[in-house]
Order: C-alpha cells, then sequence, then structure tokens
C-alpha cells in the first residue's frame, strides 16, 4: 500500500502563487508517476498535470506556463508551483500515484490518491 498526503494549500489573491507538495510512504520502492488532478464545486475532477519517475512531463492547456510540476525521488514527494493564479483554479487538488514509467492524463490509471487539499483564489 502506498499513502499520499497533500499540504500547501489555502487562500490566496488572484494574481499570488501557491505550491503544494504531495508525500508518498509506504511501499514506493518500484518507479511511479505521480500527477495532481483537481475537483471544483460541481464540476468533475479534471487533470493538471503529471510527472514520470524520469521527470518528463505534462501540463493541461489550462495551466501550462502558470504552473510548475517537480519532483523529489529521493524524498518520494512531488510539487506543484502554481503561479498566475485565477479564481477558476479554485479546487480541490489531489496527488496520485501510479505504478509505472508513463506520463497520463486520464484518472483512471492512477492507483492510489491523496485526501487533497483546498486551493481558494479570490478575485
Amino acid at each position: 500500500q502506498v499513502q499520499l498526503e497533500e499540504s500547501g494549500g489555502g487562500l490566496v489573491q488572484a494574481g499570488g502563487s501557491l505550491k503544494l507538495s504531495c508525500a508518498a510512504s509506504g511501499r514506493t520502492r518500484s518507479t511511479y508517476a505521480m500527477a495532481w488532478f483537481r475537483q471544483a464545486p460541481g464540476k468533475e475532477r479534471e487533470f493538471v498535470s503529471c510527472i514520470t519517475w524520469s521527470s518528463s512531463t505534462l501540463y493541461a492547456d489550462s495551466v501550462k506556463g502558470r504552473f510548475t510540476i517537480s519532483r523529489d525521488n529521493a524524498k518520494n514527494t512531488i510539487y506543484l508551483q502554481m503561479n498566475s493564479l485565477k479564481p477558476e483554479d479554485t479546487a480541490i487538488y489531489y496527488c496520485a500515484l501510479r505504478r509505472g514509467m508513463g506520463a497520463e492524463r486520464t484518472s483512471a490509471v492512477y492507483d492510489y490518491w491523496g485526501q487533497g487539499t483546498q486551493v481558494t483564489v479570490s478575485s
């Protein structure tokens, strides 16, 4: 089993920045990819960004150029630096992990999920 714990959410004004972290613990010895998804009230969960073991990345078009995903394999932790935040970025942000090498946008292929962290961007 793998446990994921997100941190770093909060309230920020539009144009501001936040940095999310997600630490993985438990059976993390194999290679894995990790991702961030988000879910706004009344909307479906959507892909934000993912990063492979070798640090290849994918981004949703809505966050490209504003968000940066990174990882520290020694700490089993990924990060999401969010800049130029907009009110439409308001959501619960979830961290996810999947065994294997590939970068995937589809939530169904991720094996483990964190509890989520709230990000609220005020206008």
